[in-house]
């Protein structure tokens, strides 16, 4: 008897899990998206945040690598452009207790591009290396019941079958073993289960009102080598959030993206846009493209929300149907951890499909995968929630007593972190979602943000004497 999975959504989510479908045994992995796709690393209307920063952190790349065995995501992504910035000391980094220092010693390593490079890289190296197909179709619904999803039903989808039957003219059913949620933050998940019968799930929004503005430059000659550098928000000064940042891009180009929460949003125009960099706490991104040629316009995205939805509380679950990705959670964007989180849920999916031997309507699989994706889901949950917490005019939450202290503990770790390797290791470590929030708790970790910061503090960004040249020979400004 064949074994058919469906997958909501073609994006990156989508297609991880793909991969981890076919490599546990599928015999037929079926990918539906409304979009049609480009045939190459093109920004596509299913991606609201694709114009905007997007960092894939060293704990999703390590879920690729594991997803994709022989497949070299790593080496595809740099070989297409991207570029790889260690933590320890590829970053000019302004914290809200000032510059991290940049060490010698090697840290963790994370990727940067476009998000559609990405998307197009890794759809690319699923479907040479797998047997999945991708379909143009809009899902309306699930079929089946509470006790177990048999399918989706689809609108207009192309094509005939021997396990597709009409239901109108307008819509069509595809039965599958396996259903997979992956279609992110616009999922109607909630209503498609509430149609077969499960209703009560839990959501919640946490909304900062952050607004992204983005633009492309071009790299100038001499630049090419200058390290990330960003200007983070500070959540300790009764303040609406204001952050900017300039990352290496492939094709010779920086992507320039600013943040700003609700009362202290980044404008659209040019010169808006150049000022309300130079106004933050330090003007240096501001200063480095003003002599850089702008390639694009400045796009602007208010899609931003933190929501989630507590799927794996339900008191009963469907066999056959598991959300991943946004569908489960989505974050503000501006903490770079949705696309790894992604990752991690597909690897859960993977790790109890080979526990199951492939057997896509087993038992109790579906619950136990929506239950370790939550689990997953979870730290990065609460990093961007107890800091969004904080900046005024959020909607959806206050901060708790319990918020205040790790906040505050967060903020001495820090501290630490801008003259103290063990801090700043630990801190690496969390926020690349490669260790536990429970790392910060560590005996080490502990002991170095009591003793803080051997060095003095840094007053001004860790450049080397060649970098400051640079600096200095691309600052337009009277700053």
């Amino acid at each position: 008897m064949s074994r058919r999975a469906v997958v909501i959504g073609a994006g990156l989510a989508g297609m991880l899990a793909a991969a981890a479908l076919s490599d546990a045994g599928a015999d037929e992995v079926i990918v539906l998206d409304r979009d049609g796709l480009p045939a190459g690393p093109e920004h596509r209307r299913g991606l609201p945040q694709g114009h905007h920063a997007h960092l894939l952190m060293p704990g999703g790349l390590d879920a690729m690598e594991e997803l994709l065995p022989g497949v070299d995501p790593r080496g595809r992504l740099l070989a297409a452009g991207a570029h790889e910035v260690s933590l320890s000391s590829g970053m000019l980094a302004l914290t809200s207790e000032g510059w991290l220092r940049r060490w010698r010693r090697a840290g963790p390593v994370m990727l940067t591009c476009t998000r559609p490079l990405l998307d197009w890289v890794i759809r690319t190296a699923v479907l040479e290396h797998a047997p999945v197909e991708i379909r143009r179709a809009a899902v309306t619904g699930l079929t089946g019941s509470a006790g177990r999803v048999h399918g989706v039903r689809v609108a207009a989808p192309p094509g005939g079958g021997e396990n597709r039957r009409t239901v109108r003219d307008e819509e069509e059913e595809l039965d599958a073993d396996l259903v997979v949620d992956a279609s992110g933050r616009g999922t109607r998940v909630v209503t498609w289960l509430d149609g077969i019968g499960l209703s009560g799930i839990r959501e919640r929004t946490v909304d900062s009102g952050l607004v992204n503005a983005t633009r492309l430059y071009r790299v100038p000659e001499g630049a090419e080598r200058f390290p990330l550098t960003i200007v983070q928000a500070n959540p300790f000064v009764s303040r609406p959030a204001r952050s900017a940042m300039v990352m290496p891009v492939e094709g010779g180009r920086w992507l320039v993206s600013c943040g700003g929460s609700r009362g202290g949003e980044p404008p659209a125009d040019p010169e808006g846009f150049l000022r309300y960099m130079l106004d933050l706490p330090d003007p240096i991104v501001g200063r480095l493209v003003s002599g850089a040629e702008p390639l694009t316009d400045i796009h602007l995205s208010r899609s931003t929300s933190n929501v989630r939805r507590y799927l794996e509380k339900a008191p009963r679950w469907p066999d056959g149907f598991v959300a991943l990705g946004d569908a489960l959670a989505t974050f503000n964007p501006a903490y770079g951890h949705g696309m790894s989180v992604a990752a991690f849920g597909a690897r859960v999916l993977g790790r109890e499909l080979n526990g199951v031997a492939g057997d896509l309507g087993a038992p109790g699989l579906a619950r136990r995968v929506q239950r370790g994706a939550a689990r997953v889901a979870e730290a990065a949950w609460s990093m961007a929630v107890s800091q969004d917490v904080l900046y005024p005019g959020v909607r959806g939450g206050t901060p708790t007593v319990a918020d205040r202290v790790v906040s505050a503990y967060t903020r001495r770790v820090t501290r630490a972190a801008t003259g103290s390797y063990p801090a700043a290791s630990a801190l690496w470590g969390v926020t690349g979602l490669r260790a536990s929030p429970a790392r910060m708790f560590h005996p080490a970790t502990v002991l170095a943000t009591v003793a803080g910061s051997p060095l003095p503090p840094s007053t001004r960004p860790p450049m080397t004497s060649g970098e400051r040249k640079v600096l200095e020979r691309l600052d337009r400004t009277e700053v």
